[in-house]
């Protein structure tokens, strides 16, 4: 086993909020100034710009895993990581056939901008990426399994858009193996409150949307190897404080 730096839930310009600096080069490019081995880009209920990450992942020399932060039907937010760019991008197709079409103002949300690995751009997705999809929470693990991925509830014990704000707790029927906690979080407090944390794997991410909040100092854990493999084995197996 090696350890290996993570950061596995990062925003680029694509998301609504978004930096227009969080260009998928300079996402990519910081993370590894930052120390990053791993990093994930989770732009809300879109996959669109993990194309050009990976590809400068793979000049940089770290692993850029494809991802999503998904807004279930509760205002939830739960992060999901996928093995291959194809399984991601077909599980953004089906987010974006079930959730509403509401036209993007970017005079209030900004550009939604999908660039490519110059970051140069490519296309506006039109369509709000803010908005909460026809997804419900329970369904999210076994809907992002079908797609070679797994998925984990974000930032926990933020007061808004999670999992415990919206329900309460973390159902154990949705099925979840892992959860997200934000980086200054007091886990002790937050297990003696919520003991269902004890059974899951807990990550520590930046839920970077600008360059400055990705410059932080990142997390580890053990991989036999850094592979998206590798790493999504462990977050569907794993059970361990990190």
């Amino acid at each position: 086993m090696k350890s290996f730096a993570y950061d596995l839930h990062t925003h680029s310009c694509l998301s609504p909020c978004g930096s227009d600096d969080m260009t998928p080069s300079n996402l990519v490019n910081m993370a590894a100034l930052s120390g990053c081995d791993i990093v994930a880009i989770t732009d809300h209920n879109t996959c669109k710009n993990a194309p050009a990450a990976m590809k400068v992942g793979e000049e940089v020399g770290i692993l850029v895993v494809p991802g999503m932060e998904l807004c279930t039907s509760e205002e939830a937010h739960v992060v999901c990581l996928f093995e291959t760019l194809d399984g991601a991008l077909d599980f953004g197709r089906y987010v974006y056939e079930h959730m509403p079409h509401v036209p993007n103002k970017p005079e209030i949300f900004g550009e939604q901008r999908i660039l490519n690995e110059e970051d140069e751009l490519v296309g506006i997705e039109e369509n709000l990426l803010l908005v909460s999809s026809f997804i419900g929470v329970n369904q999210v693990a076994d809907l992002a399994a079908g797609y070679g991925g797994v998925a984990f509830p974000a930032h926990v014990d933020r007061d808004s858009y999670s999992v415990v704000a919206s329900l309460g707790a973390i159902p154990p029927e949705a099925g979840f193996s892992a959860c997200e906690i934000t980086r200054d979080c007091d886990f002790d407090a937050m297990a003696r409150r919520h003991p269902e944390l004890s059974e899951l794997f807990i990550l520590r991410d930046s839920d970077s949307h600008y360059l400055e909040s990705l410059a932080g100092d990142p997390s580890f854990l053990h991989l036999p190897e850094c592979s998206a493999q590798a790493l999504l084995q462990k977050l569907r197996t794993g059970n361990a404080r990190l």
